[in-house]
């Protein structure tokens, strides 16, 4: 039986052409596998370092108790309703400050971004004030508001508006005049040119100012029940030291760190949905 040369082209022009979407999904699914174990990887080293440095006396375990100590505690924490309600306590704080910091940050950013005029006016207001950080306000805070949800809420929503109005004045002054110019000979008014030209351009800016505010409202909402006492997981944190309880006051700091990675996974996860058609998240799941 003879084979031409064209039917020998031929043959992994189909092959290609038949595996190619099986191909691309075991491509895919190997690729999230490595990422997993990665990330697993880097997880279990971390557990492994917390548990051997204590016990090998680098750092006295009264300081920093094993890891193998902090998980049952850690564990005995989940089973209490108290420590569900300062975590409700937290996020409240959170989900408010971060959401009235990103409506302003955004309607503010999109001001001054849309304006050269008003980008140079407040400029150095912007310079100035960004750097104050929130904890420095918490004495101002506490005689506004007095101790309560309202002085945590109030510091954690002027933390979050710097980074999200920054990235929002940067998102819209990347706008390509051209592009702009371009909608309104079209008839666009100027409502339709900021909804489908200039919200789009700074959408991914925008959103990288709220993922970055995420982390930091949570920082933000811990150190304010820290240092006030107000309830919530910082508050927990507080009442572990005071009373001395090292393997609790780990637990906590645990329970801490792993909300705020479930909070930036739920951002992300979110930040993906409504970003997909952009063009850099096509790049990246291409």
């Amino acid at each position: 039986m003879t084979i031409t040369t064209d039917e020998l082209a031929a043959q992994p022009s189909a092959a290609s052409s038949g595996t190619g979407p099986a191909r691309l999904a075991t491509g895919r699914r190997s690729v999230l596998r490595r990422l997993l174990f990665s990330q697993l990887s880097g997880i279990i080293l971390a557990f492994v370092v917390w548990e051997v440095v204590p016990r090998i006396g680098l750092v006295p375990q009264r300081y920093i108790p094993p890891f193998t100590e902090v998980l049952p505690q850690f564990v005995t924490e989940l089973g209490r309703a108290e420590f569900w309600v300062a975590a409700g306590n937290t996020l409240w704080a959170w989900a408010i400050g971060l959401g009235i910091g990103a409506v302003v940050g955004v309607l503010i950013g999109v001001v001054i971004g849309s304006s050269a005029a008003a980008y140079r006016a407040t400029r150095f207001v912007l310079e100035f004030l960004r750097p104050i950080p929130s904890v420095a306000l918490i004495p101002l805070a506490v005689l506004l508001f007095g101790i309560n949800g309202q002085m945590k809420v109030s510091l954690v929503i002027f933390a979050t508006v710097w980074p999200i109005l920054i990235q929002t004045v940067y998102g819209v002054r990347e706008l390509d005049p051209v592009a702009r110019d371009t909608a309104r000979s079209f008839g666009y008014s100027g409502w339709d040119v900021f909804w489908h030209v200039t919200l789009p351009t700074a959408a991914p800016s925008i959103a990288t100012g709220i993922r970055i505010a995420s982390a930091l409202a949570v920082v933000i909402a811990v150190t304010a029940e820290l240092i006030t006492g107000v309830s919530g997981l910082g508050a927990e944190v507080l009442f572990a030291q005071s009373a001395g309880s090292s393997v609790r006051l780990y637990a906590l700091i645990l329970a801490i760190g792993i909300v705020s990675y479930a909070l930036s996974q739920v951002i992300e996860a979110v930040e993906r949905r409504l970003l997909r058609w952009h063009v850099s998240f096509r790049k990246e799941h291409a």
